[in-house]
């Protein structure tokens, strides 16, 4: 089953984690997960800078250590880098103790502030451990960019339906994905739809 946008029953579940933005104002928030890639982080970057958009990369502390390079480019855009776990391990699959301390390796090369899981599994236990250090972060649009049963003209149906006031959008950062494909017609819908694109900040 594809959730294009998480269940209430998850903002229950962790009532301390983010899902969207509580606004009045027409603004969207813009994450990427599962980089840096050497072959689909630079064009993200400069489609960004084409709209003057600014986003959170959730990256993978194994794709960060071995692109630093990347990971300080994103920064030098404005941009900020996120946790998405060491070896992106599944949350439901994998021990607690095991999981938070991939998480913790992680932030070495990523940040030890804001963490977002892997498919969205976390288990209670890891939520609670992991919410002592981190604010996590979960979505409200998730457009599958990265199925390619999906499709990227599925894929920009789904963002132009589904986003709303405050909506945090995750799209992904690897090969395959088709943000690459969506990202300026996007972008340009939205705006003309009187939305605007802000820096999801966790302060």
């Amino acid at each position: 089953m594809r959730l294009y946008r998480l269940w209430s029953f998850f903002s229950w579940l962790y009532p301390e984690a983010l899902f969207r933005i509580r606004t009045e104002e027409k603004v969207l928030y813009m994450s990427f997960d599962d980089g840096p890639d050497p072959e689909s982080t630079p064009e993200i970057l400069s489609l960004l800078d084409n709209f003057g958009v600014k986003a959170v990369f959730f990256c993978t502390g194994l794709a960060a250590r071995k692109y630093p390079a990347l990971v300080n480019a994103i920064r030098i855009k404005g941009h900020v880098i996120g946790n998405h776990g060491f070896s992106h391990f599944d949350g439901w699959k994998t021990p607690a103790g095991v999981y938070c301390e991939d998480v913790r390796r992680s932030s070495e090369y990523t940040s030890g502030n804001i963490f977002r899981p892997p498919y969205g599994h976390l288990t209670l236990r890891q939520y609670r451990l992991l919410k002592r250090t981190f604010k996590i972060f979960f979505w409200d649009v998730m457009p599958y960019d990265f199925d390619n049963k999906v499709g990227y003209e599925r894929s920009l149906t789904i963002l132009k339906r589904k986003i709303r006031k405050g909506s945090i959008i995750v799209l992904h950062d690897k090969p395959g994905s088709s943000a690459m494909k969506i990202l300026e017609e996007f972008y340009s819908d939205a705006i003309s739809r009187g939305y605007r694109f802000e820096l999801l900040r966790f302060i």
